[in-house]
């Protein structure tokens, strides 16, 4: 118990890269740029999507909230490791080490039940396009993206709990922010039972969404097999490809970070991988979903010639 109290007290201090110092200033460097590109390309997205009716569509209403949410996901990590990379200051009090972990799981969470919501979209776009503009109503749209908010909200309050109703030993956390499996490790008593009840609540929030993605891409294999053109199977499989490709990003760090027993994950493993799900992945987002996308690619030349015309 005493050193759950000074751990209470007077918090963390994150080990980050500091076992490869000479990494550090080149990882500034790359994660600064990282950070400024995924900051435009995310915020471009979501203007584009206010500013051009054309992309006032539940695709797009979608796509704008998962912009949102990589912008708010990586704000609470980078940030801080940028400052920690510079050699400022490695502390973190165990408050703001609460308030991170409930931040990034719920986030998180959020984004695994939005990727729900876009399958769905894609289902009824390939599946039932004639009822698509009735099944995809504004009403449901906007019902989906308040689910996908509250239950990853919900998810990682008791994923949270959880985790800091266990006593911790030590003041060093081998990562650059408060993740869940390091403080799992960090536990001075036996973490059987707590990993047991978060293991089920991951299944909730990871496997189960898959699971309905994966259920909603087989029907649209089956649909898109049934087109007998091979323009009408390109364009049907081209509106699914970048869903796919994010889904399979998003998923796979994820799986690998948080459904591996504690004792098996390597938290200098951990740490490259967390830099692909919380600075890779939402970089690349805008551009998978914006490089064969002539409805975004329009939309920007549209606001940049109002611009120019302006000017």
């Amino acid at each position: 118990m005493e050193n759950l109290n000074t751990s209470s007290e007077e918090g963390f201090i994150l080990v980050v890269f500091s076992d490869w110092p000479h990494l550090e200033p080149i990882l500034f460097a790359f994660i600064s740029i990282f950070y400024s590109l995924t900051l435009f390309g995310n915020t471009v997205i979501i203007i584009l999507s206010q500013l051009d009716l054309c992309l006032h569509t539940p695709m797009y209403y979608f796509l704008c909230h998962l912009s949102f949410l990589d912008l708010c996901y990586t704000a609470s990590t980078v940030p801080q490791l940028l400052v920690n990379l510079s050699g400022l200051d490695r502390t973190i009090s165990f408050g703001r080490c609460v308030a991170q972990l409930c931040i990034v799981l719920s986030l998180g969470g959020t984004e695994c039940v939005l990727l729900v919501a876009m399958a769905i979209d894609r289902y009824a776009a390939v599946c039932r396009p004639l009822h698509y503009t009735t099944i995809m109503h504004p009403v449901l749209c906007r019902a989906l993206v308040v689910f996908s908010w509250v239950g990853g909200l919900v998810n990682s309050l008791i994923q949270t709990s959880l985790v800091m109703a266990m006593p911790l030993c030590g003041h060093q956390l081998n990562h650059f922010f408060c993740e869940l499996p390091v403080l799992l490790k960090m536990a001075c008593e036996d973490t059987g039972g707590t990993e047991v009840n978060l293991f089920v609540a991951r299944v909730i929030i990871l496997v189960c969404p898959l699971l309905l993605i994966l259920g909603s891409y087989a029907h649209i294999a089956r649909a898109v097999l049934n087109i007998r053109s091979m323009a009408g199977r390109r364009k049907a499989f081209g509106t699914c490809a970048s869903h796919l490709i994010v889904v399979a990003m998003f998923y796979g760090s994820g799986i690998s970070t948080y459904l591996q027993p504690v004792h098996r994950y390597s938290e200098k493993e951990g740490k490259f991988l967390a830099l692909f799900y919380t600075i890779i992945t939402p970089m690349l987002n805008p551009l998978i979903y914006t490089l064969r996308n002539k409805d975004v690619k329009g939309a920007l030349w549209k606001v940049l010639g109002r611009s120019t015309d302006s000017a």
